[in-house]
């Protein structure tokens, strides 16, 4: 991986490619401050409607009562180190997450039936899912090795033309709102497969946006985030550096220098749509975007469902072939 060099002015240096030798990180500021959660793993809190004690651990920030169905925010557990800079509305409504879901059950080919019939759609819970967001302003420097062939041929000969390059592109790219899941609950690979989240319709961040959803603490800090944080920016700006060389017949990347600075960063409450299912002592997980409707899982297969299939679709083709075969022996041809 590349190396980290602290350049003046908080920057730092990243280089990629075939001249990489170590690794490098941009240490990002933001408002928030990060201390430690409590020792504890669960917290009691009493319901304000109906005066019960409700049971949550330490990261849950928002819950029902499950005695009268009042929303309870967890009194302190969204202040001072731990309160968002913003909050991202729901979008999409329970009807609509719950019937995305059974389109996407019914969508699928070989999901056994009795798992479908054992699903409680109704159990898809609203969560505001805390995430960090990064900005950085990145300097970069990219070189490419690239060739263009030409062939033609003559009476006599046959010629191949190879052309080559040597490419150099600079820019300087804004990177906003990088997302990085803050929550050790949610799988960092489903939360990213959701995204995008349009963050401009961020709001400030207010308890009444709560009412109605679940709502979690983050429980990895910002500091902790950064490793990713840096790696997507580095992907990014490496992907889009790429997609400015074109024309050639083949592209290799040979090294790139990114240099990252004014890092910033900002804690926000995204929307997700959750359901947890278990189906022969496996769970299968959902998740839906609370702002787009976008919508990921892992469903079973159903061994049997997938043979038959391809029997069938074997069996076709044979008799297809087959069917090819006579008319054409009929005609005379074969």
């Amino acid at each position: 991986g590349p190396n980290v060099e602290l350049a003046p002015d908080n920057q730092t240096i990243l280089q990629t490619g075939t001249q990489q030798a170590g690794d490098h990180t941009l240490t990002f500021d933001g408002s928030a401050q990060w201390g430690d959660a409590e020792d504890e793993d669960l917290r009691v809190y009493r319901c304000p409607n109906c005066g019960a004690q409700v049971i949550a651990d330490a990261t849950t920030a928002a819950t029902h009562c499950p005695y009268c169905g009042n929303v309870v925010v967890m009194e302190g557990q969204l202040s001072g180190d731990f309160k968002p800079d913003y909050l991202i509305p729901f979008k999409v409504d329970k009807e609509k997450a719950v019937a995305g879901f059974k389109q996407y059950i019914s969508s699928a080919k070989y999901v056994p039936r009795v798992f479908s019939a054992q699903d409680h759609p109704e159990d898809i819970k609203g969560v505001y899912v805390p995430f960090w967001l990064f900005d950085a302003d990145v300097d970069v420097d990219a070189w490419f090795d690239a060739q263009n062939i030409r062939m033609w041929a003559d009476n006599t000969y046959e010629y191949v033309e190879t052309e080559y390059y040597d490419l150099h592109r600079a820019g300087t790219i804004a990177m906003r709102h990088v997302p990085v899941d803050g929550s050790r609950k949610m799988l960092d690979e489903l939360m990213e497969s959701i995204e995008p989240y349009d963050s401009d319709a961020a709001e400030g961040f207010a308890v009444a946006y709560l009412s109605g959803y679940q709502a979690q603490r983050h429980d990895v800090d910002a500091a902790a985030c950064q490793p990713r944080a840096n790696e997507r920016i580095r992907e990014s700006v490496a992907t889009v550096m790429r997609n400015t060389v074109t024309g050639y017949a083949t592209v290799t990347p040979v090294n790139t220098q990114i240099q990252l600075q004014h890092g910033q960063v900002r804690q926000v409450l995204m929307p997700v749509w959750m359901l947890n299912t278990r189906w022969r002592d496996q769970t299968y997980t959902f998740a839906m975007n609370g702002q787009t409707g976008l919508f990921i899982g892992d469903l079973p297969t159903d061994k049997g469902k997938f043979w038959r299939w391809l029997l069938g679709l074997t069996l076709g083709i044979g008799l297809g072939g087959y069917a090819i075969a006579y008319l054409l022996f009929s005609m005379g041809v074969l």
